[in-house]
């Protein structure tokens, strides 16, 4: 993995790009980090509106650049222009926003910094100086990145509690998830969409007892406790100031069939269906949190649009049911048309990117690899050009071996801790990230776009406060020269896309 003592050999070099520079480091792997220590720490001020007629724009690449600033002047569209980037003015669905996950091994590198470098990875994802998340996945109890199997009912001897009588939160979430949700909330004046999604549920409650059991589903007769089991956990965390937007119907029930070990309820069709609409459904609407958001499936793209035609067309289900929570593993091989099929059959439904991340093949940490980064960029920009409505990475933080996990599942993150040197590095997929979530706020809306080149993919969106903006993503290892044009006031932007970059444009 990563041979730390190697690490005070790597060349520091200063990049003008923010409010405050990146202190930029070659790992070796085909790109570059931005470090953060208890002396230092890039940033980026908030966007500010331009005077009309001009733009901003911010690019990040992969020779350093980290959200560079330049300006320019909106022109009269000419009749010779080339390589255009049409932005129209229809609109589609409005965003809900980005965010990334609060789990156990997350909590546990932070806390392995010293504080001010703890308050420095917090403010890096949601201050206003920061990438300016808007929203927290939380895990009910346990998950495969924590420092062991749990739930909030484990009882001795595995106990059936259908009552949920030894229900409690745990040390790992007063230690790992509470303090670290509660900053955020804070750094986002409370406008912070958190909601959960159960990986783990306590042994007695499944056909096949262990937290790593395959093919283990709840048993019939601790339906309504698993529902109930859901409620206890928002009413707890209320008790500690926490409120909730949104929950799913539990993470990736896929897995559970999977060879790979991983902590999962299985479920198939019809036992969701039963579940969602007798116990989940009414349990929720009858609670203090009626108004919370339900979302379904928690799992891969290729399981739409069938699995959400099938819940969906039982109208007892589908009163229930807000949303569809969908993540990214198999999009490397299942077409986007199974997101517009979804979105066509249940407009009404919203799209949400409920978990990412690189790694997940190789069990491999690779600190400054720019393709990672465009690997974020490029599915946000499908997704969100396909009726996805946000897109929420999975663990924020993790060490430079790519955990703590207690099933020793390795994977990459944003934000690579290095306790031993208090520090952190910011990756170029936490700048990808940035690139949308620092510039489309909650209540944007998607707008009609094209390319001109299949190296170069391209997403606009309508600010709530008018503005517009323009994500492109060039993956070509060639500069090309491109014309933005925006159809609502007839001007063109002319723009040099560097090799491998990023960038966000702006414009009022």
């Amino acid at each position: 993995m990563i041979v730390l003592v190697a690490i005070c050999s790597f060349l520091i070099v200063s990049q003008l790009s923010s409010a405050q520079d990146c202190l930029s480091r070659d790992f070796g792997n085909d790109g570059t980090v931005c470090v953060c220590n208890a002396d230092h720490c890039d940033t980026l001020a908030p966007i500010a509106k331009v005077q009309k007629g001009t733009y901003a724009s911010f690019t990040s690449n992969l020779d350093g650049l980290r959200f560079k600033k330049d300006e320019g002047s909106l022109e009269a569209s000419t009749e010779n222009a080339t390589n255009l980037i049409n932005i129209g003015k229809k609109t589609y669905q409005e965003i809900l926003g980005f965010g990334g996950a609060f789990t156990d091994a997350t909590g546990i590198n932070i806390k392995s910094l010293s504080e001010d470098v703890q308050d420095k990875l917090i403010q890096a994802y949601f201050s206003e100086n920061g990438l300016e998340y808007n929203i927290g996945r939380v895990p009910i109890g346990g998950t495969d990145f924590s420092l062991e199997g749990y739930s909030y009912c484990d009882t001795e001897n595995d106990t059936a509690d259908p009552q949920l009588t030894q229900f409690n939160l745990t040390s790992a979430d007063h230690d790992y998830k509470i303090p670290f949700i509660i900053k955020a909330l804070e750094l986002t004046n409370n406008k912070l969409d958190l909601f959960g999604s159960a990986w783990i549920a306590p042994n007695w409650m499944k056909t096949i007892p262990g937290f790593l059991a395959r093919d283990s589903f709840i048993k019939d007769e601790f339906y309504q406790a698993w529902a109930d089991y859901f409620v206890k956990f928002l009413q707890a965390y209320k008790e500690q100031n926490i409120p909730f937007w949104g929950i799913t119907t539990g993470n990736e029930p896929l897995t559970a069939y999977g060879q790979k070990k991983i902590p999962s309820v299985a479920w198939n069709v019809e036992l969701a269906k039963k579940w969602i609409k007798e116990n989940l459904g009414p349990a929720l609407r009858k609670s203090e949190f009626s108004d919370i958001k339900l979302m379904m499936l928690d799992d891969q793209r290729l399981l739409l649009p069938s699995a959400a035609n099938e819940l969906l067309d039982d109208k007892e289900v589908d009163k229930y049911v807000d949303g569809i929570a969908v993540h990214w593993y198999s999009d490397w091989i299942i077409s986007t048309k199974n997101l517009d099929d979804t979105n066509d059959n249940h407009p009404e439904k919203f799209l949400l990117a409920t978990e990412a991340c690189n790694g997940y093949m190789f069990n491999d940490v690779l600190i400054g690899n720019w393709d990672r980064g465009e690997a974020y960029a490029k599915s946000i920009i499908e997704d969100l050009n396909h009726w996805v409505t946000g897109w929420t990475d999975w663990n924020m933080a993790l060490n430079v071996d790519g955990g703590p996990t207690f099933i020793n599942n390795v994977v990459d993150s944003p934000i690579i801790v290095n306790a031993a040197a208090n520090e952190f590095y910011k990756q170029p997929m936490y700048y990808a990230l940035g690139h949308f979530s620092k510039f489309i706020p909650k209540g944007s809306l998607r707008l009609e776009s094209s390319s001109f080149d299949d190296q170069v993919n391209v997403g606009a969106y309508r600010r709530p406060d008018g503005g517009t903006v323009v994500v492109v993503l060039n993956k070509d290892t060639e500069a090309k020269n491109a014309t933005i044009r925006d159809a609502s006031n007839s001007k063109d932007i002319e723009i040099a896309l560097s090799p491998k970059s990023i960038t966000s444009l702006v414009f009022w």
